[in-house]
């Protein structure tokens, strides 16, 4: 473990660890590839997609149909991407069970809370708000929030930390990626993986400090990094 000290905020991945985000990506992948006379893809295939932000979404929803993408194509396709999505961005996103509650148990015993996500900010604000999770949440990050920076840039969780005024030693991941436990190893901060997310093989291979299988374990799991 990376840190003894008592934990104090705790900065939450977006897609595929407080949300089940795959199945409104998935419609606008398919009304893009639409669009341009590509096959439909599966929401198993758009799920592996998930992670590195929506230009990596469109990116790879190409190339799993055979396309090629030409020089300059992909910000077209990233805006009529976003064009789809943005409006529809919690249509049939949820949040993963506890998740809210665990959110407001968290704040109500003190921590500082936020979530630092590749998504784009306006359309994790529209999801955090129609799910009832921003109202405990003291900062977001999101994928464009600071122009060139996403997971697994340590800069984009020590942005949140900033807004908080805390230190990352005083501070725990939680998400469901690579991207998650990168940033969080480089920002000097451990990290709890969520089995339940889009992890891409075994959960334990992201070589998390914990696993969790439920959010009704992540206030006791702080008790292991030296919260009290």
């Amino acid at each position: 473990m990376t840190s003894q000290s008592p934990i104090k905020a705790v900065l939450f991945d977006l897609d595929g660890t407080l949300i089940d985000s795959a199945p409104d990506l998935h419609v606008a992948a398919n009304k893009l590839l639409g669009e341009e006379n590509r096959r439909d893809i599966t929401l198993e295939e758009t799920t592996a997609m998930i992670g590195d932000g929506v230009p990596k979404i469109v990116e790879r929803a190409f190339t799993a149909t055979g396309y090629t993408m030409a020089q300059g194509e992909l910000d077209g396709f990233v805006k009529r991407y976003l064009e789809f999505y943005e409006p529809h961005a919690a249509d049939l996103t949820s949040p993963f069970p506890g998740g809210v509650e665990c959110l407001k148990r968290l704040r109500e015993k003190g921590y500082e809370l936020a979530v630092c996500t590749n998504k784009p900010f306006i359309a994790t604000q529209e999801i955090l708000g129609s799910l009832d999770l921003a109202e405990p949440l003291s900062a977001v990050i999101g994928g464009d929030t600071l122009p060139g920076i996403k997971k697994p840039d340590p800069r984009h969780l020590l942005a949140a930390l900033d807004i908080m005024k805390i230190a990352p030693e005083n501070a725990i991941m939680v998400g469901d990626h690579a991207n998650d436990v990168n940033a969080a190893r480089a920002a000097g901060m451990p990290v709890i993986i969520c089995r339940f997310g889009y992890t891409n093989g075994p959960a334990e291979n992201l070589e998390g400090d914990l696993v969790i299988d439920h959010f009704d374990e992540l206030p006791d799991a702080f008790a292991r990094f030296g919260q009290t």
